[in-house]
């Protein structure tokens, strides 16, 4: 299978996997326009590379290297979205398919330029939908703006992080990188919450309210769009 292919089946289960159930064949083959038996020979051969875990009859879901395959794939998309709407003025219902030509092209030197060029977003500007944070073995934007390109290598194993507002009460993680400008980073190392340091959910509230951790030894009370911007393994 091309690399295009692979990204694109990768892609299509981690979109439709949002529940954690494993995506059944005609799901995906329904979204990608191909045949159901065409579908089930390319999740073996993903299989075959690790890429996915697939039953016959139950489904396919991604390991943790194919769903940091498709959360790559997924952050250039929406970054070639802000892009396109940001900078080169489009019309946000017009850049979707855009995006998804130009995805499986952009290396990855030029995704760190981009996401530099629009400033670090969040989120997509037309439907706020989070962009998955970069792979990169750096611990913050900050730290990412003072380097030159090609002297930031990708984390080792590539795992997918998750933000600090996804653990459970009583899950403990460690911290690998903080989004965001000098200030809050640098609010966020004086409370201790630094890169490698481990950090434990205590309290979520619910919808958008504060978060209950403790790091350190210590006990914090985070905003939630603070604590969107924590990173964990």
């Amino acid at each position: 299978m091309h690399d295009e292919v692979v990204e694109e089946y990768l892609k299509t289960i981690l979109l439709l996997s949002e529940k954690g159930e494993p995506v059944k064949t005609t799901e995906i083959a329904k979204s990608l326009g191909l045949a159901p038996a065409t579908i089930t020979e390319g999740l073996q051969k993903l299989a075959e590379n690790g890429l996915v875990d697939y039953k016959p009859y139950h489904g396919a879901s991604l390991t943790s290297e194919g769903r940091a395959i498709a959360s790559k794939i997924r952050r250039k998309h929406r970054l070639l979205e802000r892009f396109l709407t940001d900078m080169l003025g489009l019309e946000s219902s017009n850049v979707h398919e855009q995006a998804c030509k130009l995805e499986h092209s952009l290396s990855d030197e030029a995704e760190v330029a981009l996401c530099r060029v629009l400033n670090h977003p969040d989120t997509c500007s037309d439907d706020a939908q989070a962009i998955p944070p970069c792979d990169l073995d750096i611990e913050s934007c900050v730290e990412c703006k003072e380097k030159p390109i090609t002297s930031i290598k990708a984390r080792r194993g590539r795992s997918e992080l998750r933000s600090l507002t996804q653990l459970h009460k009583g899950e403990k993680a460690r911290v690998l990188f903080i989004r965001g400008g000098r200030s809050a980073v640098s609010r966020l190392h004086n409370m201790g919450v630094t890169k490698d340091a481990e950090i434990q959910m205590l309290k979520r509230a619910p919808f958008s309210g504060p978060v209950e951790v403790c790091v350190r030894g210590c006990k914090l009370a985070l905003g939630r769009g603070v604590a969107s911007k924590i990173f964990v393994k």
